[in-house]
């Protein structure tokens, strides 16, 4: 190759490397970069915001200032204002309002366009004495104000996100007013224009309703916290460690490849950032050792999205259903941990499969390889250390914080720099990863040792968050203002340490770039969250139609016509509506509106029909699909990311990846109707049983649906697999076919069969009574049975009264927060009958018929693979 050649192709990668910038700018953090004042103003007002909001997040007492007196103190309310003042005036300013809008500069009525739609969203901030004084009667300011704010709105909605959202909250706006106006089955009585803009803008039920205040308490500084480590090199060092771990295996780099985006979605909640972050390295790799253009992409784009899934952050949508379900933070990731977890080592085991039928090979390690045995006593030994640590960590604080009373915190604050000090003195001891080019061959994988080394005081903040959330059990707001706290000590010192402990000299402008990088991961932050603050403020548009309306009520009217009463057919609904406002709506936006419209409705149909589906249980199930929009085509913005990338077809890699992505499309359906995947109810021998039989099972179900187990699947044999996969997630169905759970008797015997009962005891209630509004509806309720000598005394424990009348057993009395009410019973409701359960064998015996199929179908491919295997080698053929 010449030297021209050469720099052509410097050239070029270098134009590559910027249209992807380019692309992640456009969709996450503005693609205006304003030079002059004006980008001084950009940056400055998005440094600023993250200075705001650590200010409020930070528990220190700024309510006792000297002659200030409670400068700094804001409420809810007050805070949401601020913040989407924030994220507007950004919004107008970072993003042009035409593909063809100057990029280089901020037009003149942009600014006064930013400027005003600041104004209007602090309104509630400026003159909040004023509004609470007169709740409910808005002047003609108001008015004026609040109609010149959702217009506002509405257009930064537009060139952040795009039209989708901009058009379906237009619609819901149109249905609160038009309501007299439209079809009967959707009619209602229709609101005025003062009484709109009141409720979306005056109020907390609309625009500065739950969504946004998660935005500005919760999510912004968890975004904040993946930028500051983003910018200290986290991001590189996960990568490089996936890929010495990882490379050497069959597809090595497409399974480095998973574990980096996987690792890279703690740090961005974004899926394009991580397919292009990850992606300019891992899709090339992946190329190389013979993955086609569109399976290398659709790989990168189905761990990417995925990254959203993965606790302890999950983007925004584990902070909403905190205020949604009414769940602490801690059971929201519980919950979700199984399935996301699974659904990361399927794909793993995808591009494993692709790598036996293409033959591949994975990348040379440095140095002689161990022995099987010796790398097995390794990880062992790995294990094992770090849960001595974690012991040791556990208990020694459990000792310090009784010990040292209220100056714990001071003990455990230098207990952690000291540990950061020997990690960084530890790093020092090691060269610093260069960020490989994508474009030059990586001839062998760099070694383990160092490279893990390298950055494991990037592993603190993590494990700070964590322990705050899930031993402190601190608010998500505090938990990641603390972690951000650290995160900003290491970004400032870690350079001028290790030029310290290296005795490079040069430790005050080490310092400097420390500092730079601080101030540029805070700027990064704020940008980052332009487009979420727009997003759960324009969904908070149609949550607060919803509730102005009441078409929630109606629309589960309509689902349930649709559906025809089948709660199968209902989630195959709620599934694609999922998906078709994902592909204009970002992932939070998608949850909050299908969640408030459709998860209630879920919740009902399932009690008519039998079947008591948790709430977080359906939240999980709209917000598993709305993360699939990003890959879906023919809008999937992941995929057309990832094809910038690997030069392939940008809907052929979407296809692809909406086939790899199978498992976490089946999973939501699965966890609906086994909610065991979900830890719901289930001791910790029972979480490890089920974290097992769930792997075998997804592991199963992905050779099914890639047509290959140990050789090329047959038709029948994956119609098999896929039959062991459902029996192993759903070992009840089979059972409840030969021994039904439950045995029904009539109402009237209730209170006779609660005599041979225990306390705790679930009986399952079929009612017939009145909705809220009126209508006719039969449902069953679970009800727990109280403490008593007799039938009759436990069932009054239980909250739950009975009067026969003319044959029938009607609820006389409700007990208040009583297991009745809790169950949903109320006043002269009729219970029409009465399932009890009867014995029944334990479920998990259907295991074995399972697994004995499995091992036939395992005995009849192995069979298949010998004579191949002797072919393809002429040696062992002779």
């Amino acid at each position: 190759m010449t030297d021209l050649d050469q720099q052509n192709k410097n050239t070029q990668t270098a134009l590559d490397e910027k249209e992807l910038q380019d692309m992640v700018a456009a969709s996450d953090t503005g693609a205006r970069i304003p030079h002059g004042w004006q980008g001084k103003l950009l940056l400055g007002t998005a440094l600023v915001w993250s200075l705001f909001q650590l200010w409020i997040a930070s528990p220190l007492p700024f309510y006792d200032w000297p002659l200030i007196g409670s400068f700094g103190i804001f409420n809810d309310t007050e805070v949401r204002a601020i913040h989407l003042g924030f994220a507007t005036f950004l919004a107008f300013t970072a993003y042009p309002a035409l593909a063809h809008s100057p990029h280089h500069r901020v037009p003149l009525n942009d600014m006064i366009l930013s400027v005003v739609a600041a104004f209007c969203a602090s309104y509630i901030f400026l003159f909040y004495d004023q509004l609470v004084s007169r709740p409910g009667l808005p002047n003609t300011q108001d008015l004026v104000v609040s109609v010149a704010g959702i217009i506002l709105l509405l257009e930064a909605t537009r060139r952040t996100l795009g039209p989708p959202l901009m058009i379906v909250a237009i619609v819901f706006l149109t249905y609160s007013l038009a309501g007299p106006y439209m079809p009967d089955i959707i009619a209602h009585k229709g609101v005025t224009l003062k009484e709109l803009v009141n409720h979306q803008w005056l109020t907390t039920e609309g625009v500065f309703g739950i969504a946004l205040g998660v935005s500005s308490g919760f999510v912004f500084l968890f975004v904040l916290f993946g930028a500051l480590l983003d910018k200290a090199g986290a991001g590189n060092y996960f990568i490089q460690v996936a890929f010495s771990l990882l490379g050497h295996m069959r597809g090595g780099p497409a399974k480095a490849a998973v574990v980096a985006s996987g690792l890279t979605g703690l740090i961005s909640g974004s899926s394009i950032a991580n397919v292009v972050t990850t992606g300019t390295f891992t899709i090339p790799m992946m190329k190389r050792v013979g993955f086609s253009a569109e399976k290398a992409g659709a790989v990168e784009v189905a761990s990417s999205v995925n990254g959203q899934i993965m606790p302890p952050v999950m983007g925004a949508a584990a902070f909403l259903m905190v205020e949604y379900v009414g769940i602490s933070y801690v059971d929201v990731i519980t919950h979700a941990f199984l399935p996301a977890l699974i659904s990361y080592i399927a794909l793993v085991y995808i591009v494993h499969l692709e790598a036996l039928k293409l033959d591949m090979q994975g990348l040379p390690r440095r140095g002689a390889i161990k022995p099987w045995h010796l790398r097995v006593i390794g990880l062992l030994t790995g294990f094992m250390v770090t849960a001595v640590i974690a012991a040791v960590v556990y208990y020694g604080i459990g000792w310090i914080k009784p010990t040292f009373g209220e100056y714990a915190g001071w003990v455990i604050a230098a207990l952690l720099t000291v540990t950061y000090l020997y990690l960084v003195r530890y790093a020092a001891a090691v060269p610093d990863l260069k960020k490989e080019s994508p474009d030059s061959p990586m001839i062998q994988l760099p070694e383990v040792g160092p490279t893990v080394k390298s950055g494991l005081h990037f592993l603190l903040p993590v494990v700070v968050l964590v322990w705050c959330l899930m031993i402190e059990r601190l608010s998500p707001g505090l938990s990641a203002f603390w972690a951000t706290v650290l995160m900003i000590f290491i970004l400032v010192t870690q350079r001028p340490l290790m030029a310290f402990f290296r005795r490079q000299g040069g430790i005050g402008t080490q310092l400097r770039r420390g500092a730079n990088e601080l101030i540029d991961g805070l700027i990064v932050g704020a940008r980052n969250m332009i487009g979420i603050g727009i997003a759960t403020a324009t969904a908070g548009i149609i949550v607060g139609a919803v509730s102005q309306t009441g078409v929630g009520s109606v629309l589960a009217d309509l689902v349930e016509i649709l559906s025809m009463g089948n709660l199968l057919l209902m989630l195959i609904l709620t599934a694609i509506l999922s998906l078709i406002l994902g592909m204009g709506l970002p992932t939070t936006a998608n949850y909050i509106v299908v969640s408030s419209l459709l998860a209630p409705v879920v919740v009902t149909l399932g009690q008519e029909s039998g079947l008591i589906v948790p709430l977080i249980a359906v939240h999980l199930f709209v917000f598993y699909f709305g993360i699939m929009a990003d890959v879906t085509p023919p809008v999937g913005l992941a995929s057309f990311a990832a094809a910038a990338v690997s030069g392939g077809d940008p809907i052929r890699t979407g296809f692809v990846a909406f086939n790899y992505s199978m498992r976490t499309a089946v999973l939501p359906f699965l966890f609906i109707f086994n909610t065991d995947l979900l830890l719901i109810n289930v001791t910790w021998l029972q979480g490890i049983m089920v974290f097992i039989v769930a792997t075998v099972a997804i592991l199963i179900f992905t050779a099914a649906t890639q047509g290959f187990f140990i050789v090329r699947n047959r038709w029948y044999e994956s119609l098999v697999l896929i039959l062991i996969a459902f029996s192993l997630f759903r070992p009840g169905f089979w059972m409840d076919q030969i021994v039904p759970p439950h045995k029904q008797i009539a109402a009237t015997e209730l209170t006779q069969a609660a005599d041979s009962m225990v306390a705790g005891t679930e009986l399952r209630l079929w009612i017939k009574g009145e909705d809220a509004v009126g209508d006719d509806r039969s449902f069953m309720a679970s009800m727990l049975l109280g403490e008593g000598e007799d039938g009759a005394s436990r069932l009054e424990s239980a909250g739950l009264g009975l009067l026969t009348k003319n044959g029938k057993t009607i609820v006389d009395s409700i007990g208040f927060d009583s297991a009745a009410e809790k169950a949903g019973l109320d006043f002269d409701q009729v219970i029409t009958a009465v399932d009890v359960p009867q014995a029944q064998p334990a479920k998990e015996w259907m295991y074995i018929p399972a697994m004995a199929i499995f091992a036939l179908i395992v005995l009849l491919q192995r069979r298949r693979k010998k004579p191949s295997a002797a072919i393809s080698n002429p040696a062992n053929a002779s």
